[in-house]
């Protein structure tokens, strides 16, 4: 979600934080700003609702210098987006803060603060945080001392980036929560909230703990742990260069992400499977003792992950035969659920700082499950370091908000799991081979249905003026067509729905006539003539039938019924083969409708809030 950069260098930093908040675009945002400590010791501020081409725009007009500085891209929670409401937020000219997270006791802290006479300007849950600063400071403590001071007051998740006027030198960050990362550089170090704001600068990173904080300087970091001990956290060094998260001639990022998903899915297989066979230790030395005695499984996810975990089910359960629930993790974690022996507990998400899906995982830590799991795209994320188990998924960047590659590549992922439970626990050999030789000719069939792209092109102007579509799938292929429908609605603000095509009776019939399109997914399996009795009733009531179906399947087209041949495929590989001409679809016809496709309205690309 909201974005942070920071430096302490000895060189101006404004163009160092600009860049930074251009790479963090991808996130979603409504309002920048960025502000710095002037050579003559004065914080200097500019802030604008909307996009950091505005902000860059006001910097060209009114330049600031200085070597401290921090800057913010903010998606609105508590007020507007609005220039007062956007960060950095400053109490009395003394201290500025930039934020991600929410204070949830913000309400009876702005009340104190209001009493001991201090004034707000925004609707901001964060201007509390930068005017308890403030106070703490005011009563003798450094700037180090009155931002732990600030956090031990504060209820709910935050990541600080903090700058004082009266220690022009210094930069104090502090995480609970939401994740927060340092830049090591030669003479100058550096804070974000995601290590592309800094690839420019810096390949070397700290990852900071929940409950760290940093005293950052030009030339040190210092890092304490929650309870105020010196700690030494470990140095990374990101394979990533600066071009990753650059668009490469394609138009938008999104497409981009679409047409590397062959390469993804090779990466996510590499040295997994090799000549017909699973790697002996894909979840690590002796994981498949662990595997062997796990008896259910326990998936828990949000969003287009919640989607990739429902696959997942009739996989495991169909072919590994281990019975699997899938939830969505802002649920799971407020009820009371019954743990199963020997469970193994699932969390998917791309950047693993997903709150509801940090918070289900320690939930489930306290409820007794016997195992962890995370399937994740950023290697030293909060969710990878807090798991048993890890299986990273080799993604790459992904920067559209629209998630693509990060979801194929997660079913890869959840594809080898489901092959690796059922060695452990008895699968026959030959089925074995049988998916692992599917899932080696999964680039080639991925590149087959991205020479598509033209056609599919061709399809989306039938979109362009509908106001609502209709998704249908049956078994494996029902999370697909909601993954579909969740693409279209996202991008191109297009309702969408999506249900089991067996569902249609029950219900959505009432909406099909002919302005209402419905999409279909049609691999050739054993319930393609089911589906085929439920597509004859949407052509008997007028509706316009898009059918995305196996090139093996004989479907006659009319100009009511637009079938575009996907080639044929294994039926265990068929979900993630069909959700690439759904990401197509949803793109171009986000495109024809002049939507911004990379940063949808109201969406943020990592939501690190409940």
């Amino acid at each position: 979600m909201c974005g942070i950069v920071g430096a302490a260098a000895q060189r101006d930093v404004a163009a160092i934080l600009l860049e930074g908040l251009k790479r963090l675009e991808y996130r979603g945002y409504d309002s920048a700003g960025l502000a710095v400590i002037s050579h003559q010791r004065s914080i200097e501020r500019l802030r604008v609702k909307g996009k950091v081409a505005g902000l860059e725009e006001a910097l060209g007009v009114t330049p600031l210098t200085g070597g401290v500085g921090i800057a913010h891209t903010r998606w609105a929670t508590h007020g507007e987006p609005s220039t007062r409401n956007a960060h950095p937020h400053m109490s009395r000219e003394a201290v500025a803060l930039v934020h991600n997270g929410i204070i949830e006791n913000h309400a009876r802290l702005r009340a104190e603060l209001i009493a001991a006479g201090y004034e707000f300007s925004s609707e901001t849950d964060t201007e509390v945080a930068v005017n308890q600063v403030h106070a703490f400071l005011s009563t003798g403590q450094d700037l180090l001392q009155a931002v732990r001071s600030t956090a031990v007051r504060l209820e709910g998740a935050f990541a600080f980036g903090v700058i004082s006027r009266a220690e022009p030198d210094r930069l104090v960050a502090t995480r609970r929560g939401s994740p927060l990362v340092i830049g090591l550089g030669i003479g100058e170090n550096f804070i974000a909230s995601d290590v592309f704001a800094l690839l420019p600068v810096t390949q070397r990173f700290i990852f900071l703990e929940d409950g760290d904080t940093a005293d950052i300087t030009r030339t040190s970091v210092v890092i304490y742990d929650a309870n105020g001990q010196p700690v030494v956290r470990p140095e990374s060094v990101s394979r990533l260069s600066a071009d990753a998260a650059e668009k490469s001639g394609y138009r938008h990022f999104m497409l981009k992400e679409i047409f590397t998903q062959p390469r993804a899915i090779a990466d996510t297989l590499e040295g997994r499977v090799e000549h017909g066979q699973l790697s002996a230790d894909l979840l690590g030395p002796q994981s498949d003792a662990l595997l062997a005695g796990v008896r259910a499984v326990n998936i828990v996810a949000c969003g287009t992950s919640f989607h990739a975990g429902t696959v997942a089910k009739y996989w495991l359960e169909g072919l590994a035969r281990i019975p699997c629930t899938v939830e969505v993790a802002s649920e799971f974690r407020y009820r009371s659920p019954v743990v199963r022996d020997h469970t193994l507990f699932v969390t998917i998400s791309q950047s693993g700082e997903t709150a509801d899906t940090l918070a289900a995982l320690r939930e489930a830590r306290r409820l007794g499950f016997a195992h962890s799991l995370a399937i994740c795209n950023v290697p030293e994320s909060s969710l990878t370091r807090e798991s048993e188990l890890v299986l990273m998924t080799r993604a790459g960047p992904e920067i559209g908000v629209a998630s693509t590659k990060a979801f194929t590549t997660q079913l890869v992922a959840l594809m080898l799991l489901t092959i690796a439970l059922g060695r452990a626990q008895g699968m026959p050999l030959a089925l074995q081979a049988e998916l692992l030789a599917a899932l080696e000719g999964l680039p080639g069939k991925v590149n087959a249905v991205l020479e598509l792209n033209d056609p599919i092109a061709a399809l989306a102007e039938k979109f362009v003026n509908k106001e609502h579509a209709l998704y249908l799938g049956r078994g494996s292929m029902f999370p697909i067509a909601m993954e579909g429908a969740l693409k279209l609605k996202e991008i191109s603000y297009i309702h969408a729905e999506a249900y089991p095509a067996g569902e249609l009776k029950h219900g959505p019939l009432a909406l099909v006539d002919d302005e209402m399109p419905v999409i279909a997914v049609a691999p050739n399996n054993e319930l393609l003539e089911k589906l085929k009795s439920n597509l004859e009733e949407v052509r008997a009531r007028g509706g316009q039938l898009f059918i995305f179906a196996d090139s093996q399947v004989t479907v006659a087209a009319n100009s009511a019924i637009h079938v575009t041949a996907i080639p044929a495929v294994h039926d265990a590989i068929a979900p993630i083969v069909y959700t690439v001409p759904l990401q197509l679809l949803a793109y171009h016809v986000a495109v024809l409708k002049g939507a911004d496709v990379d940063q949808p309205r109201n969406l943020a690309k990592s939501v690190t809030v409940e």
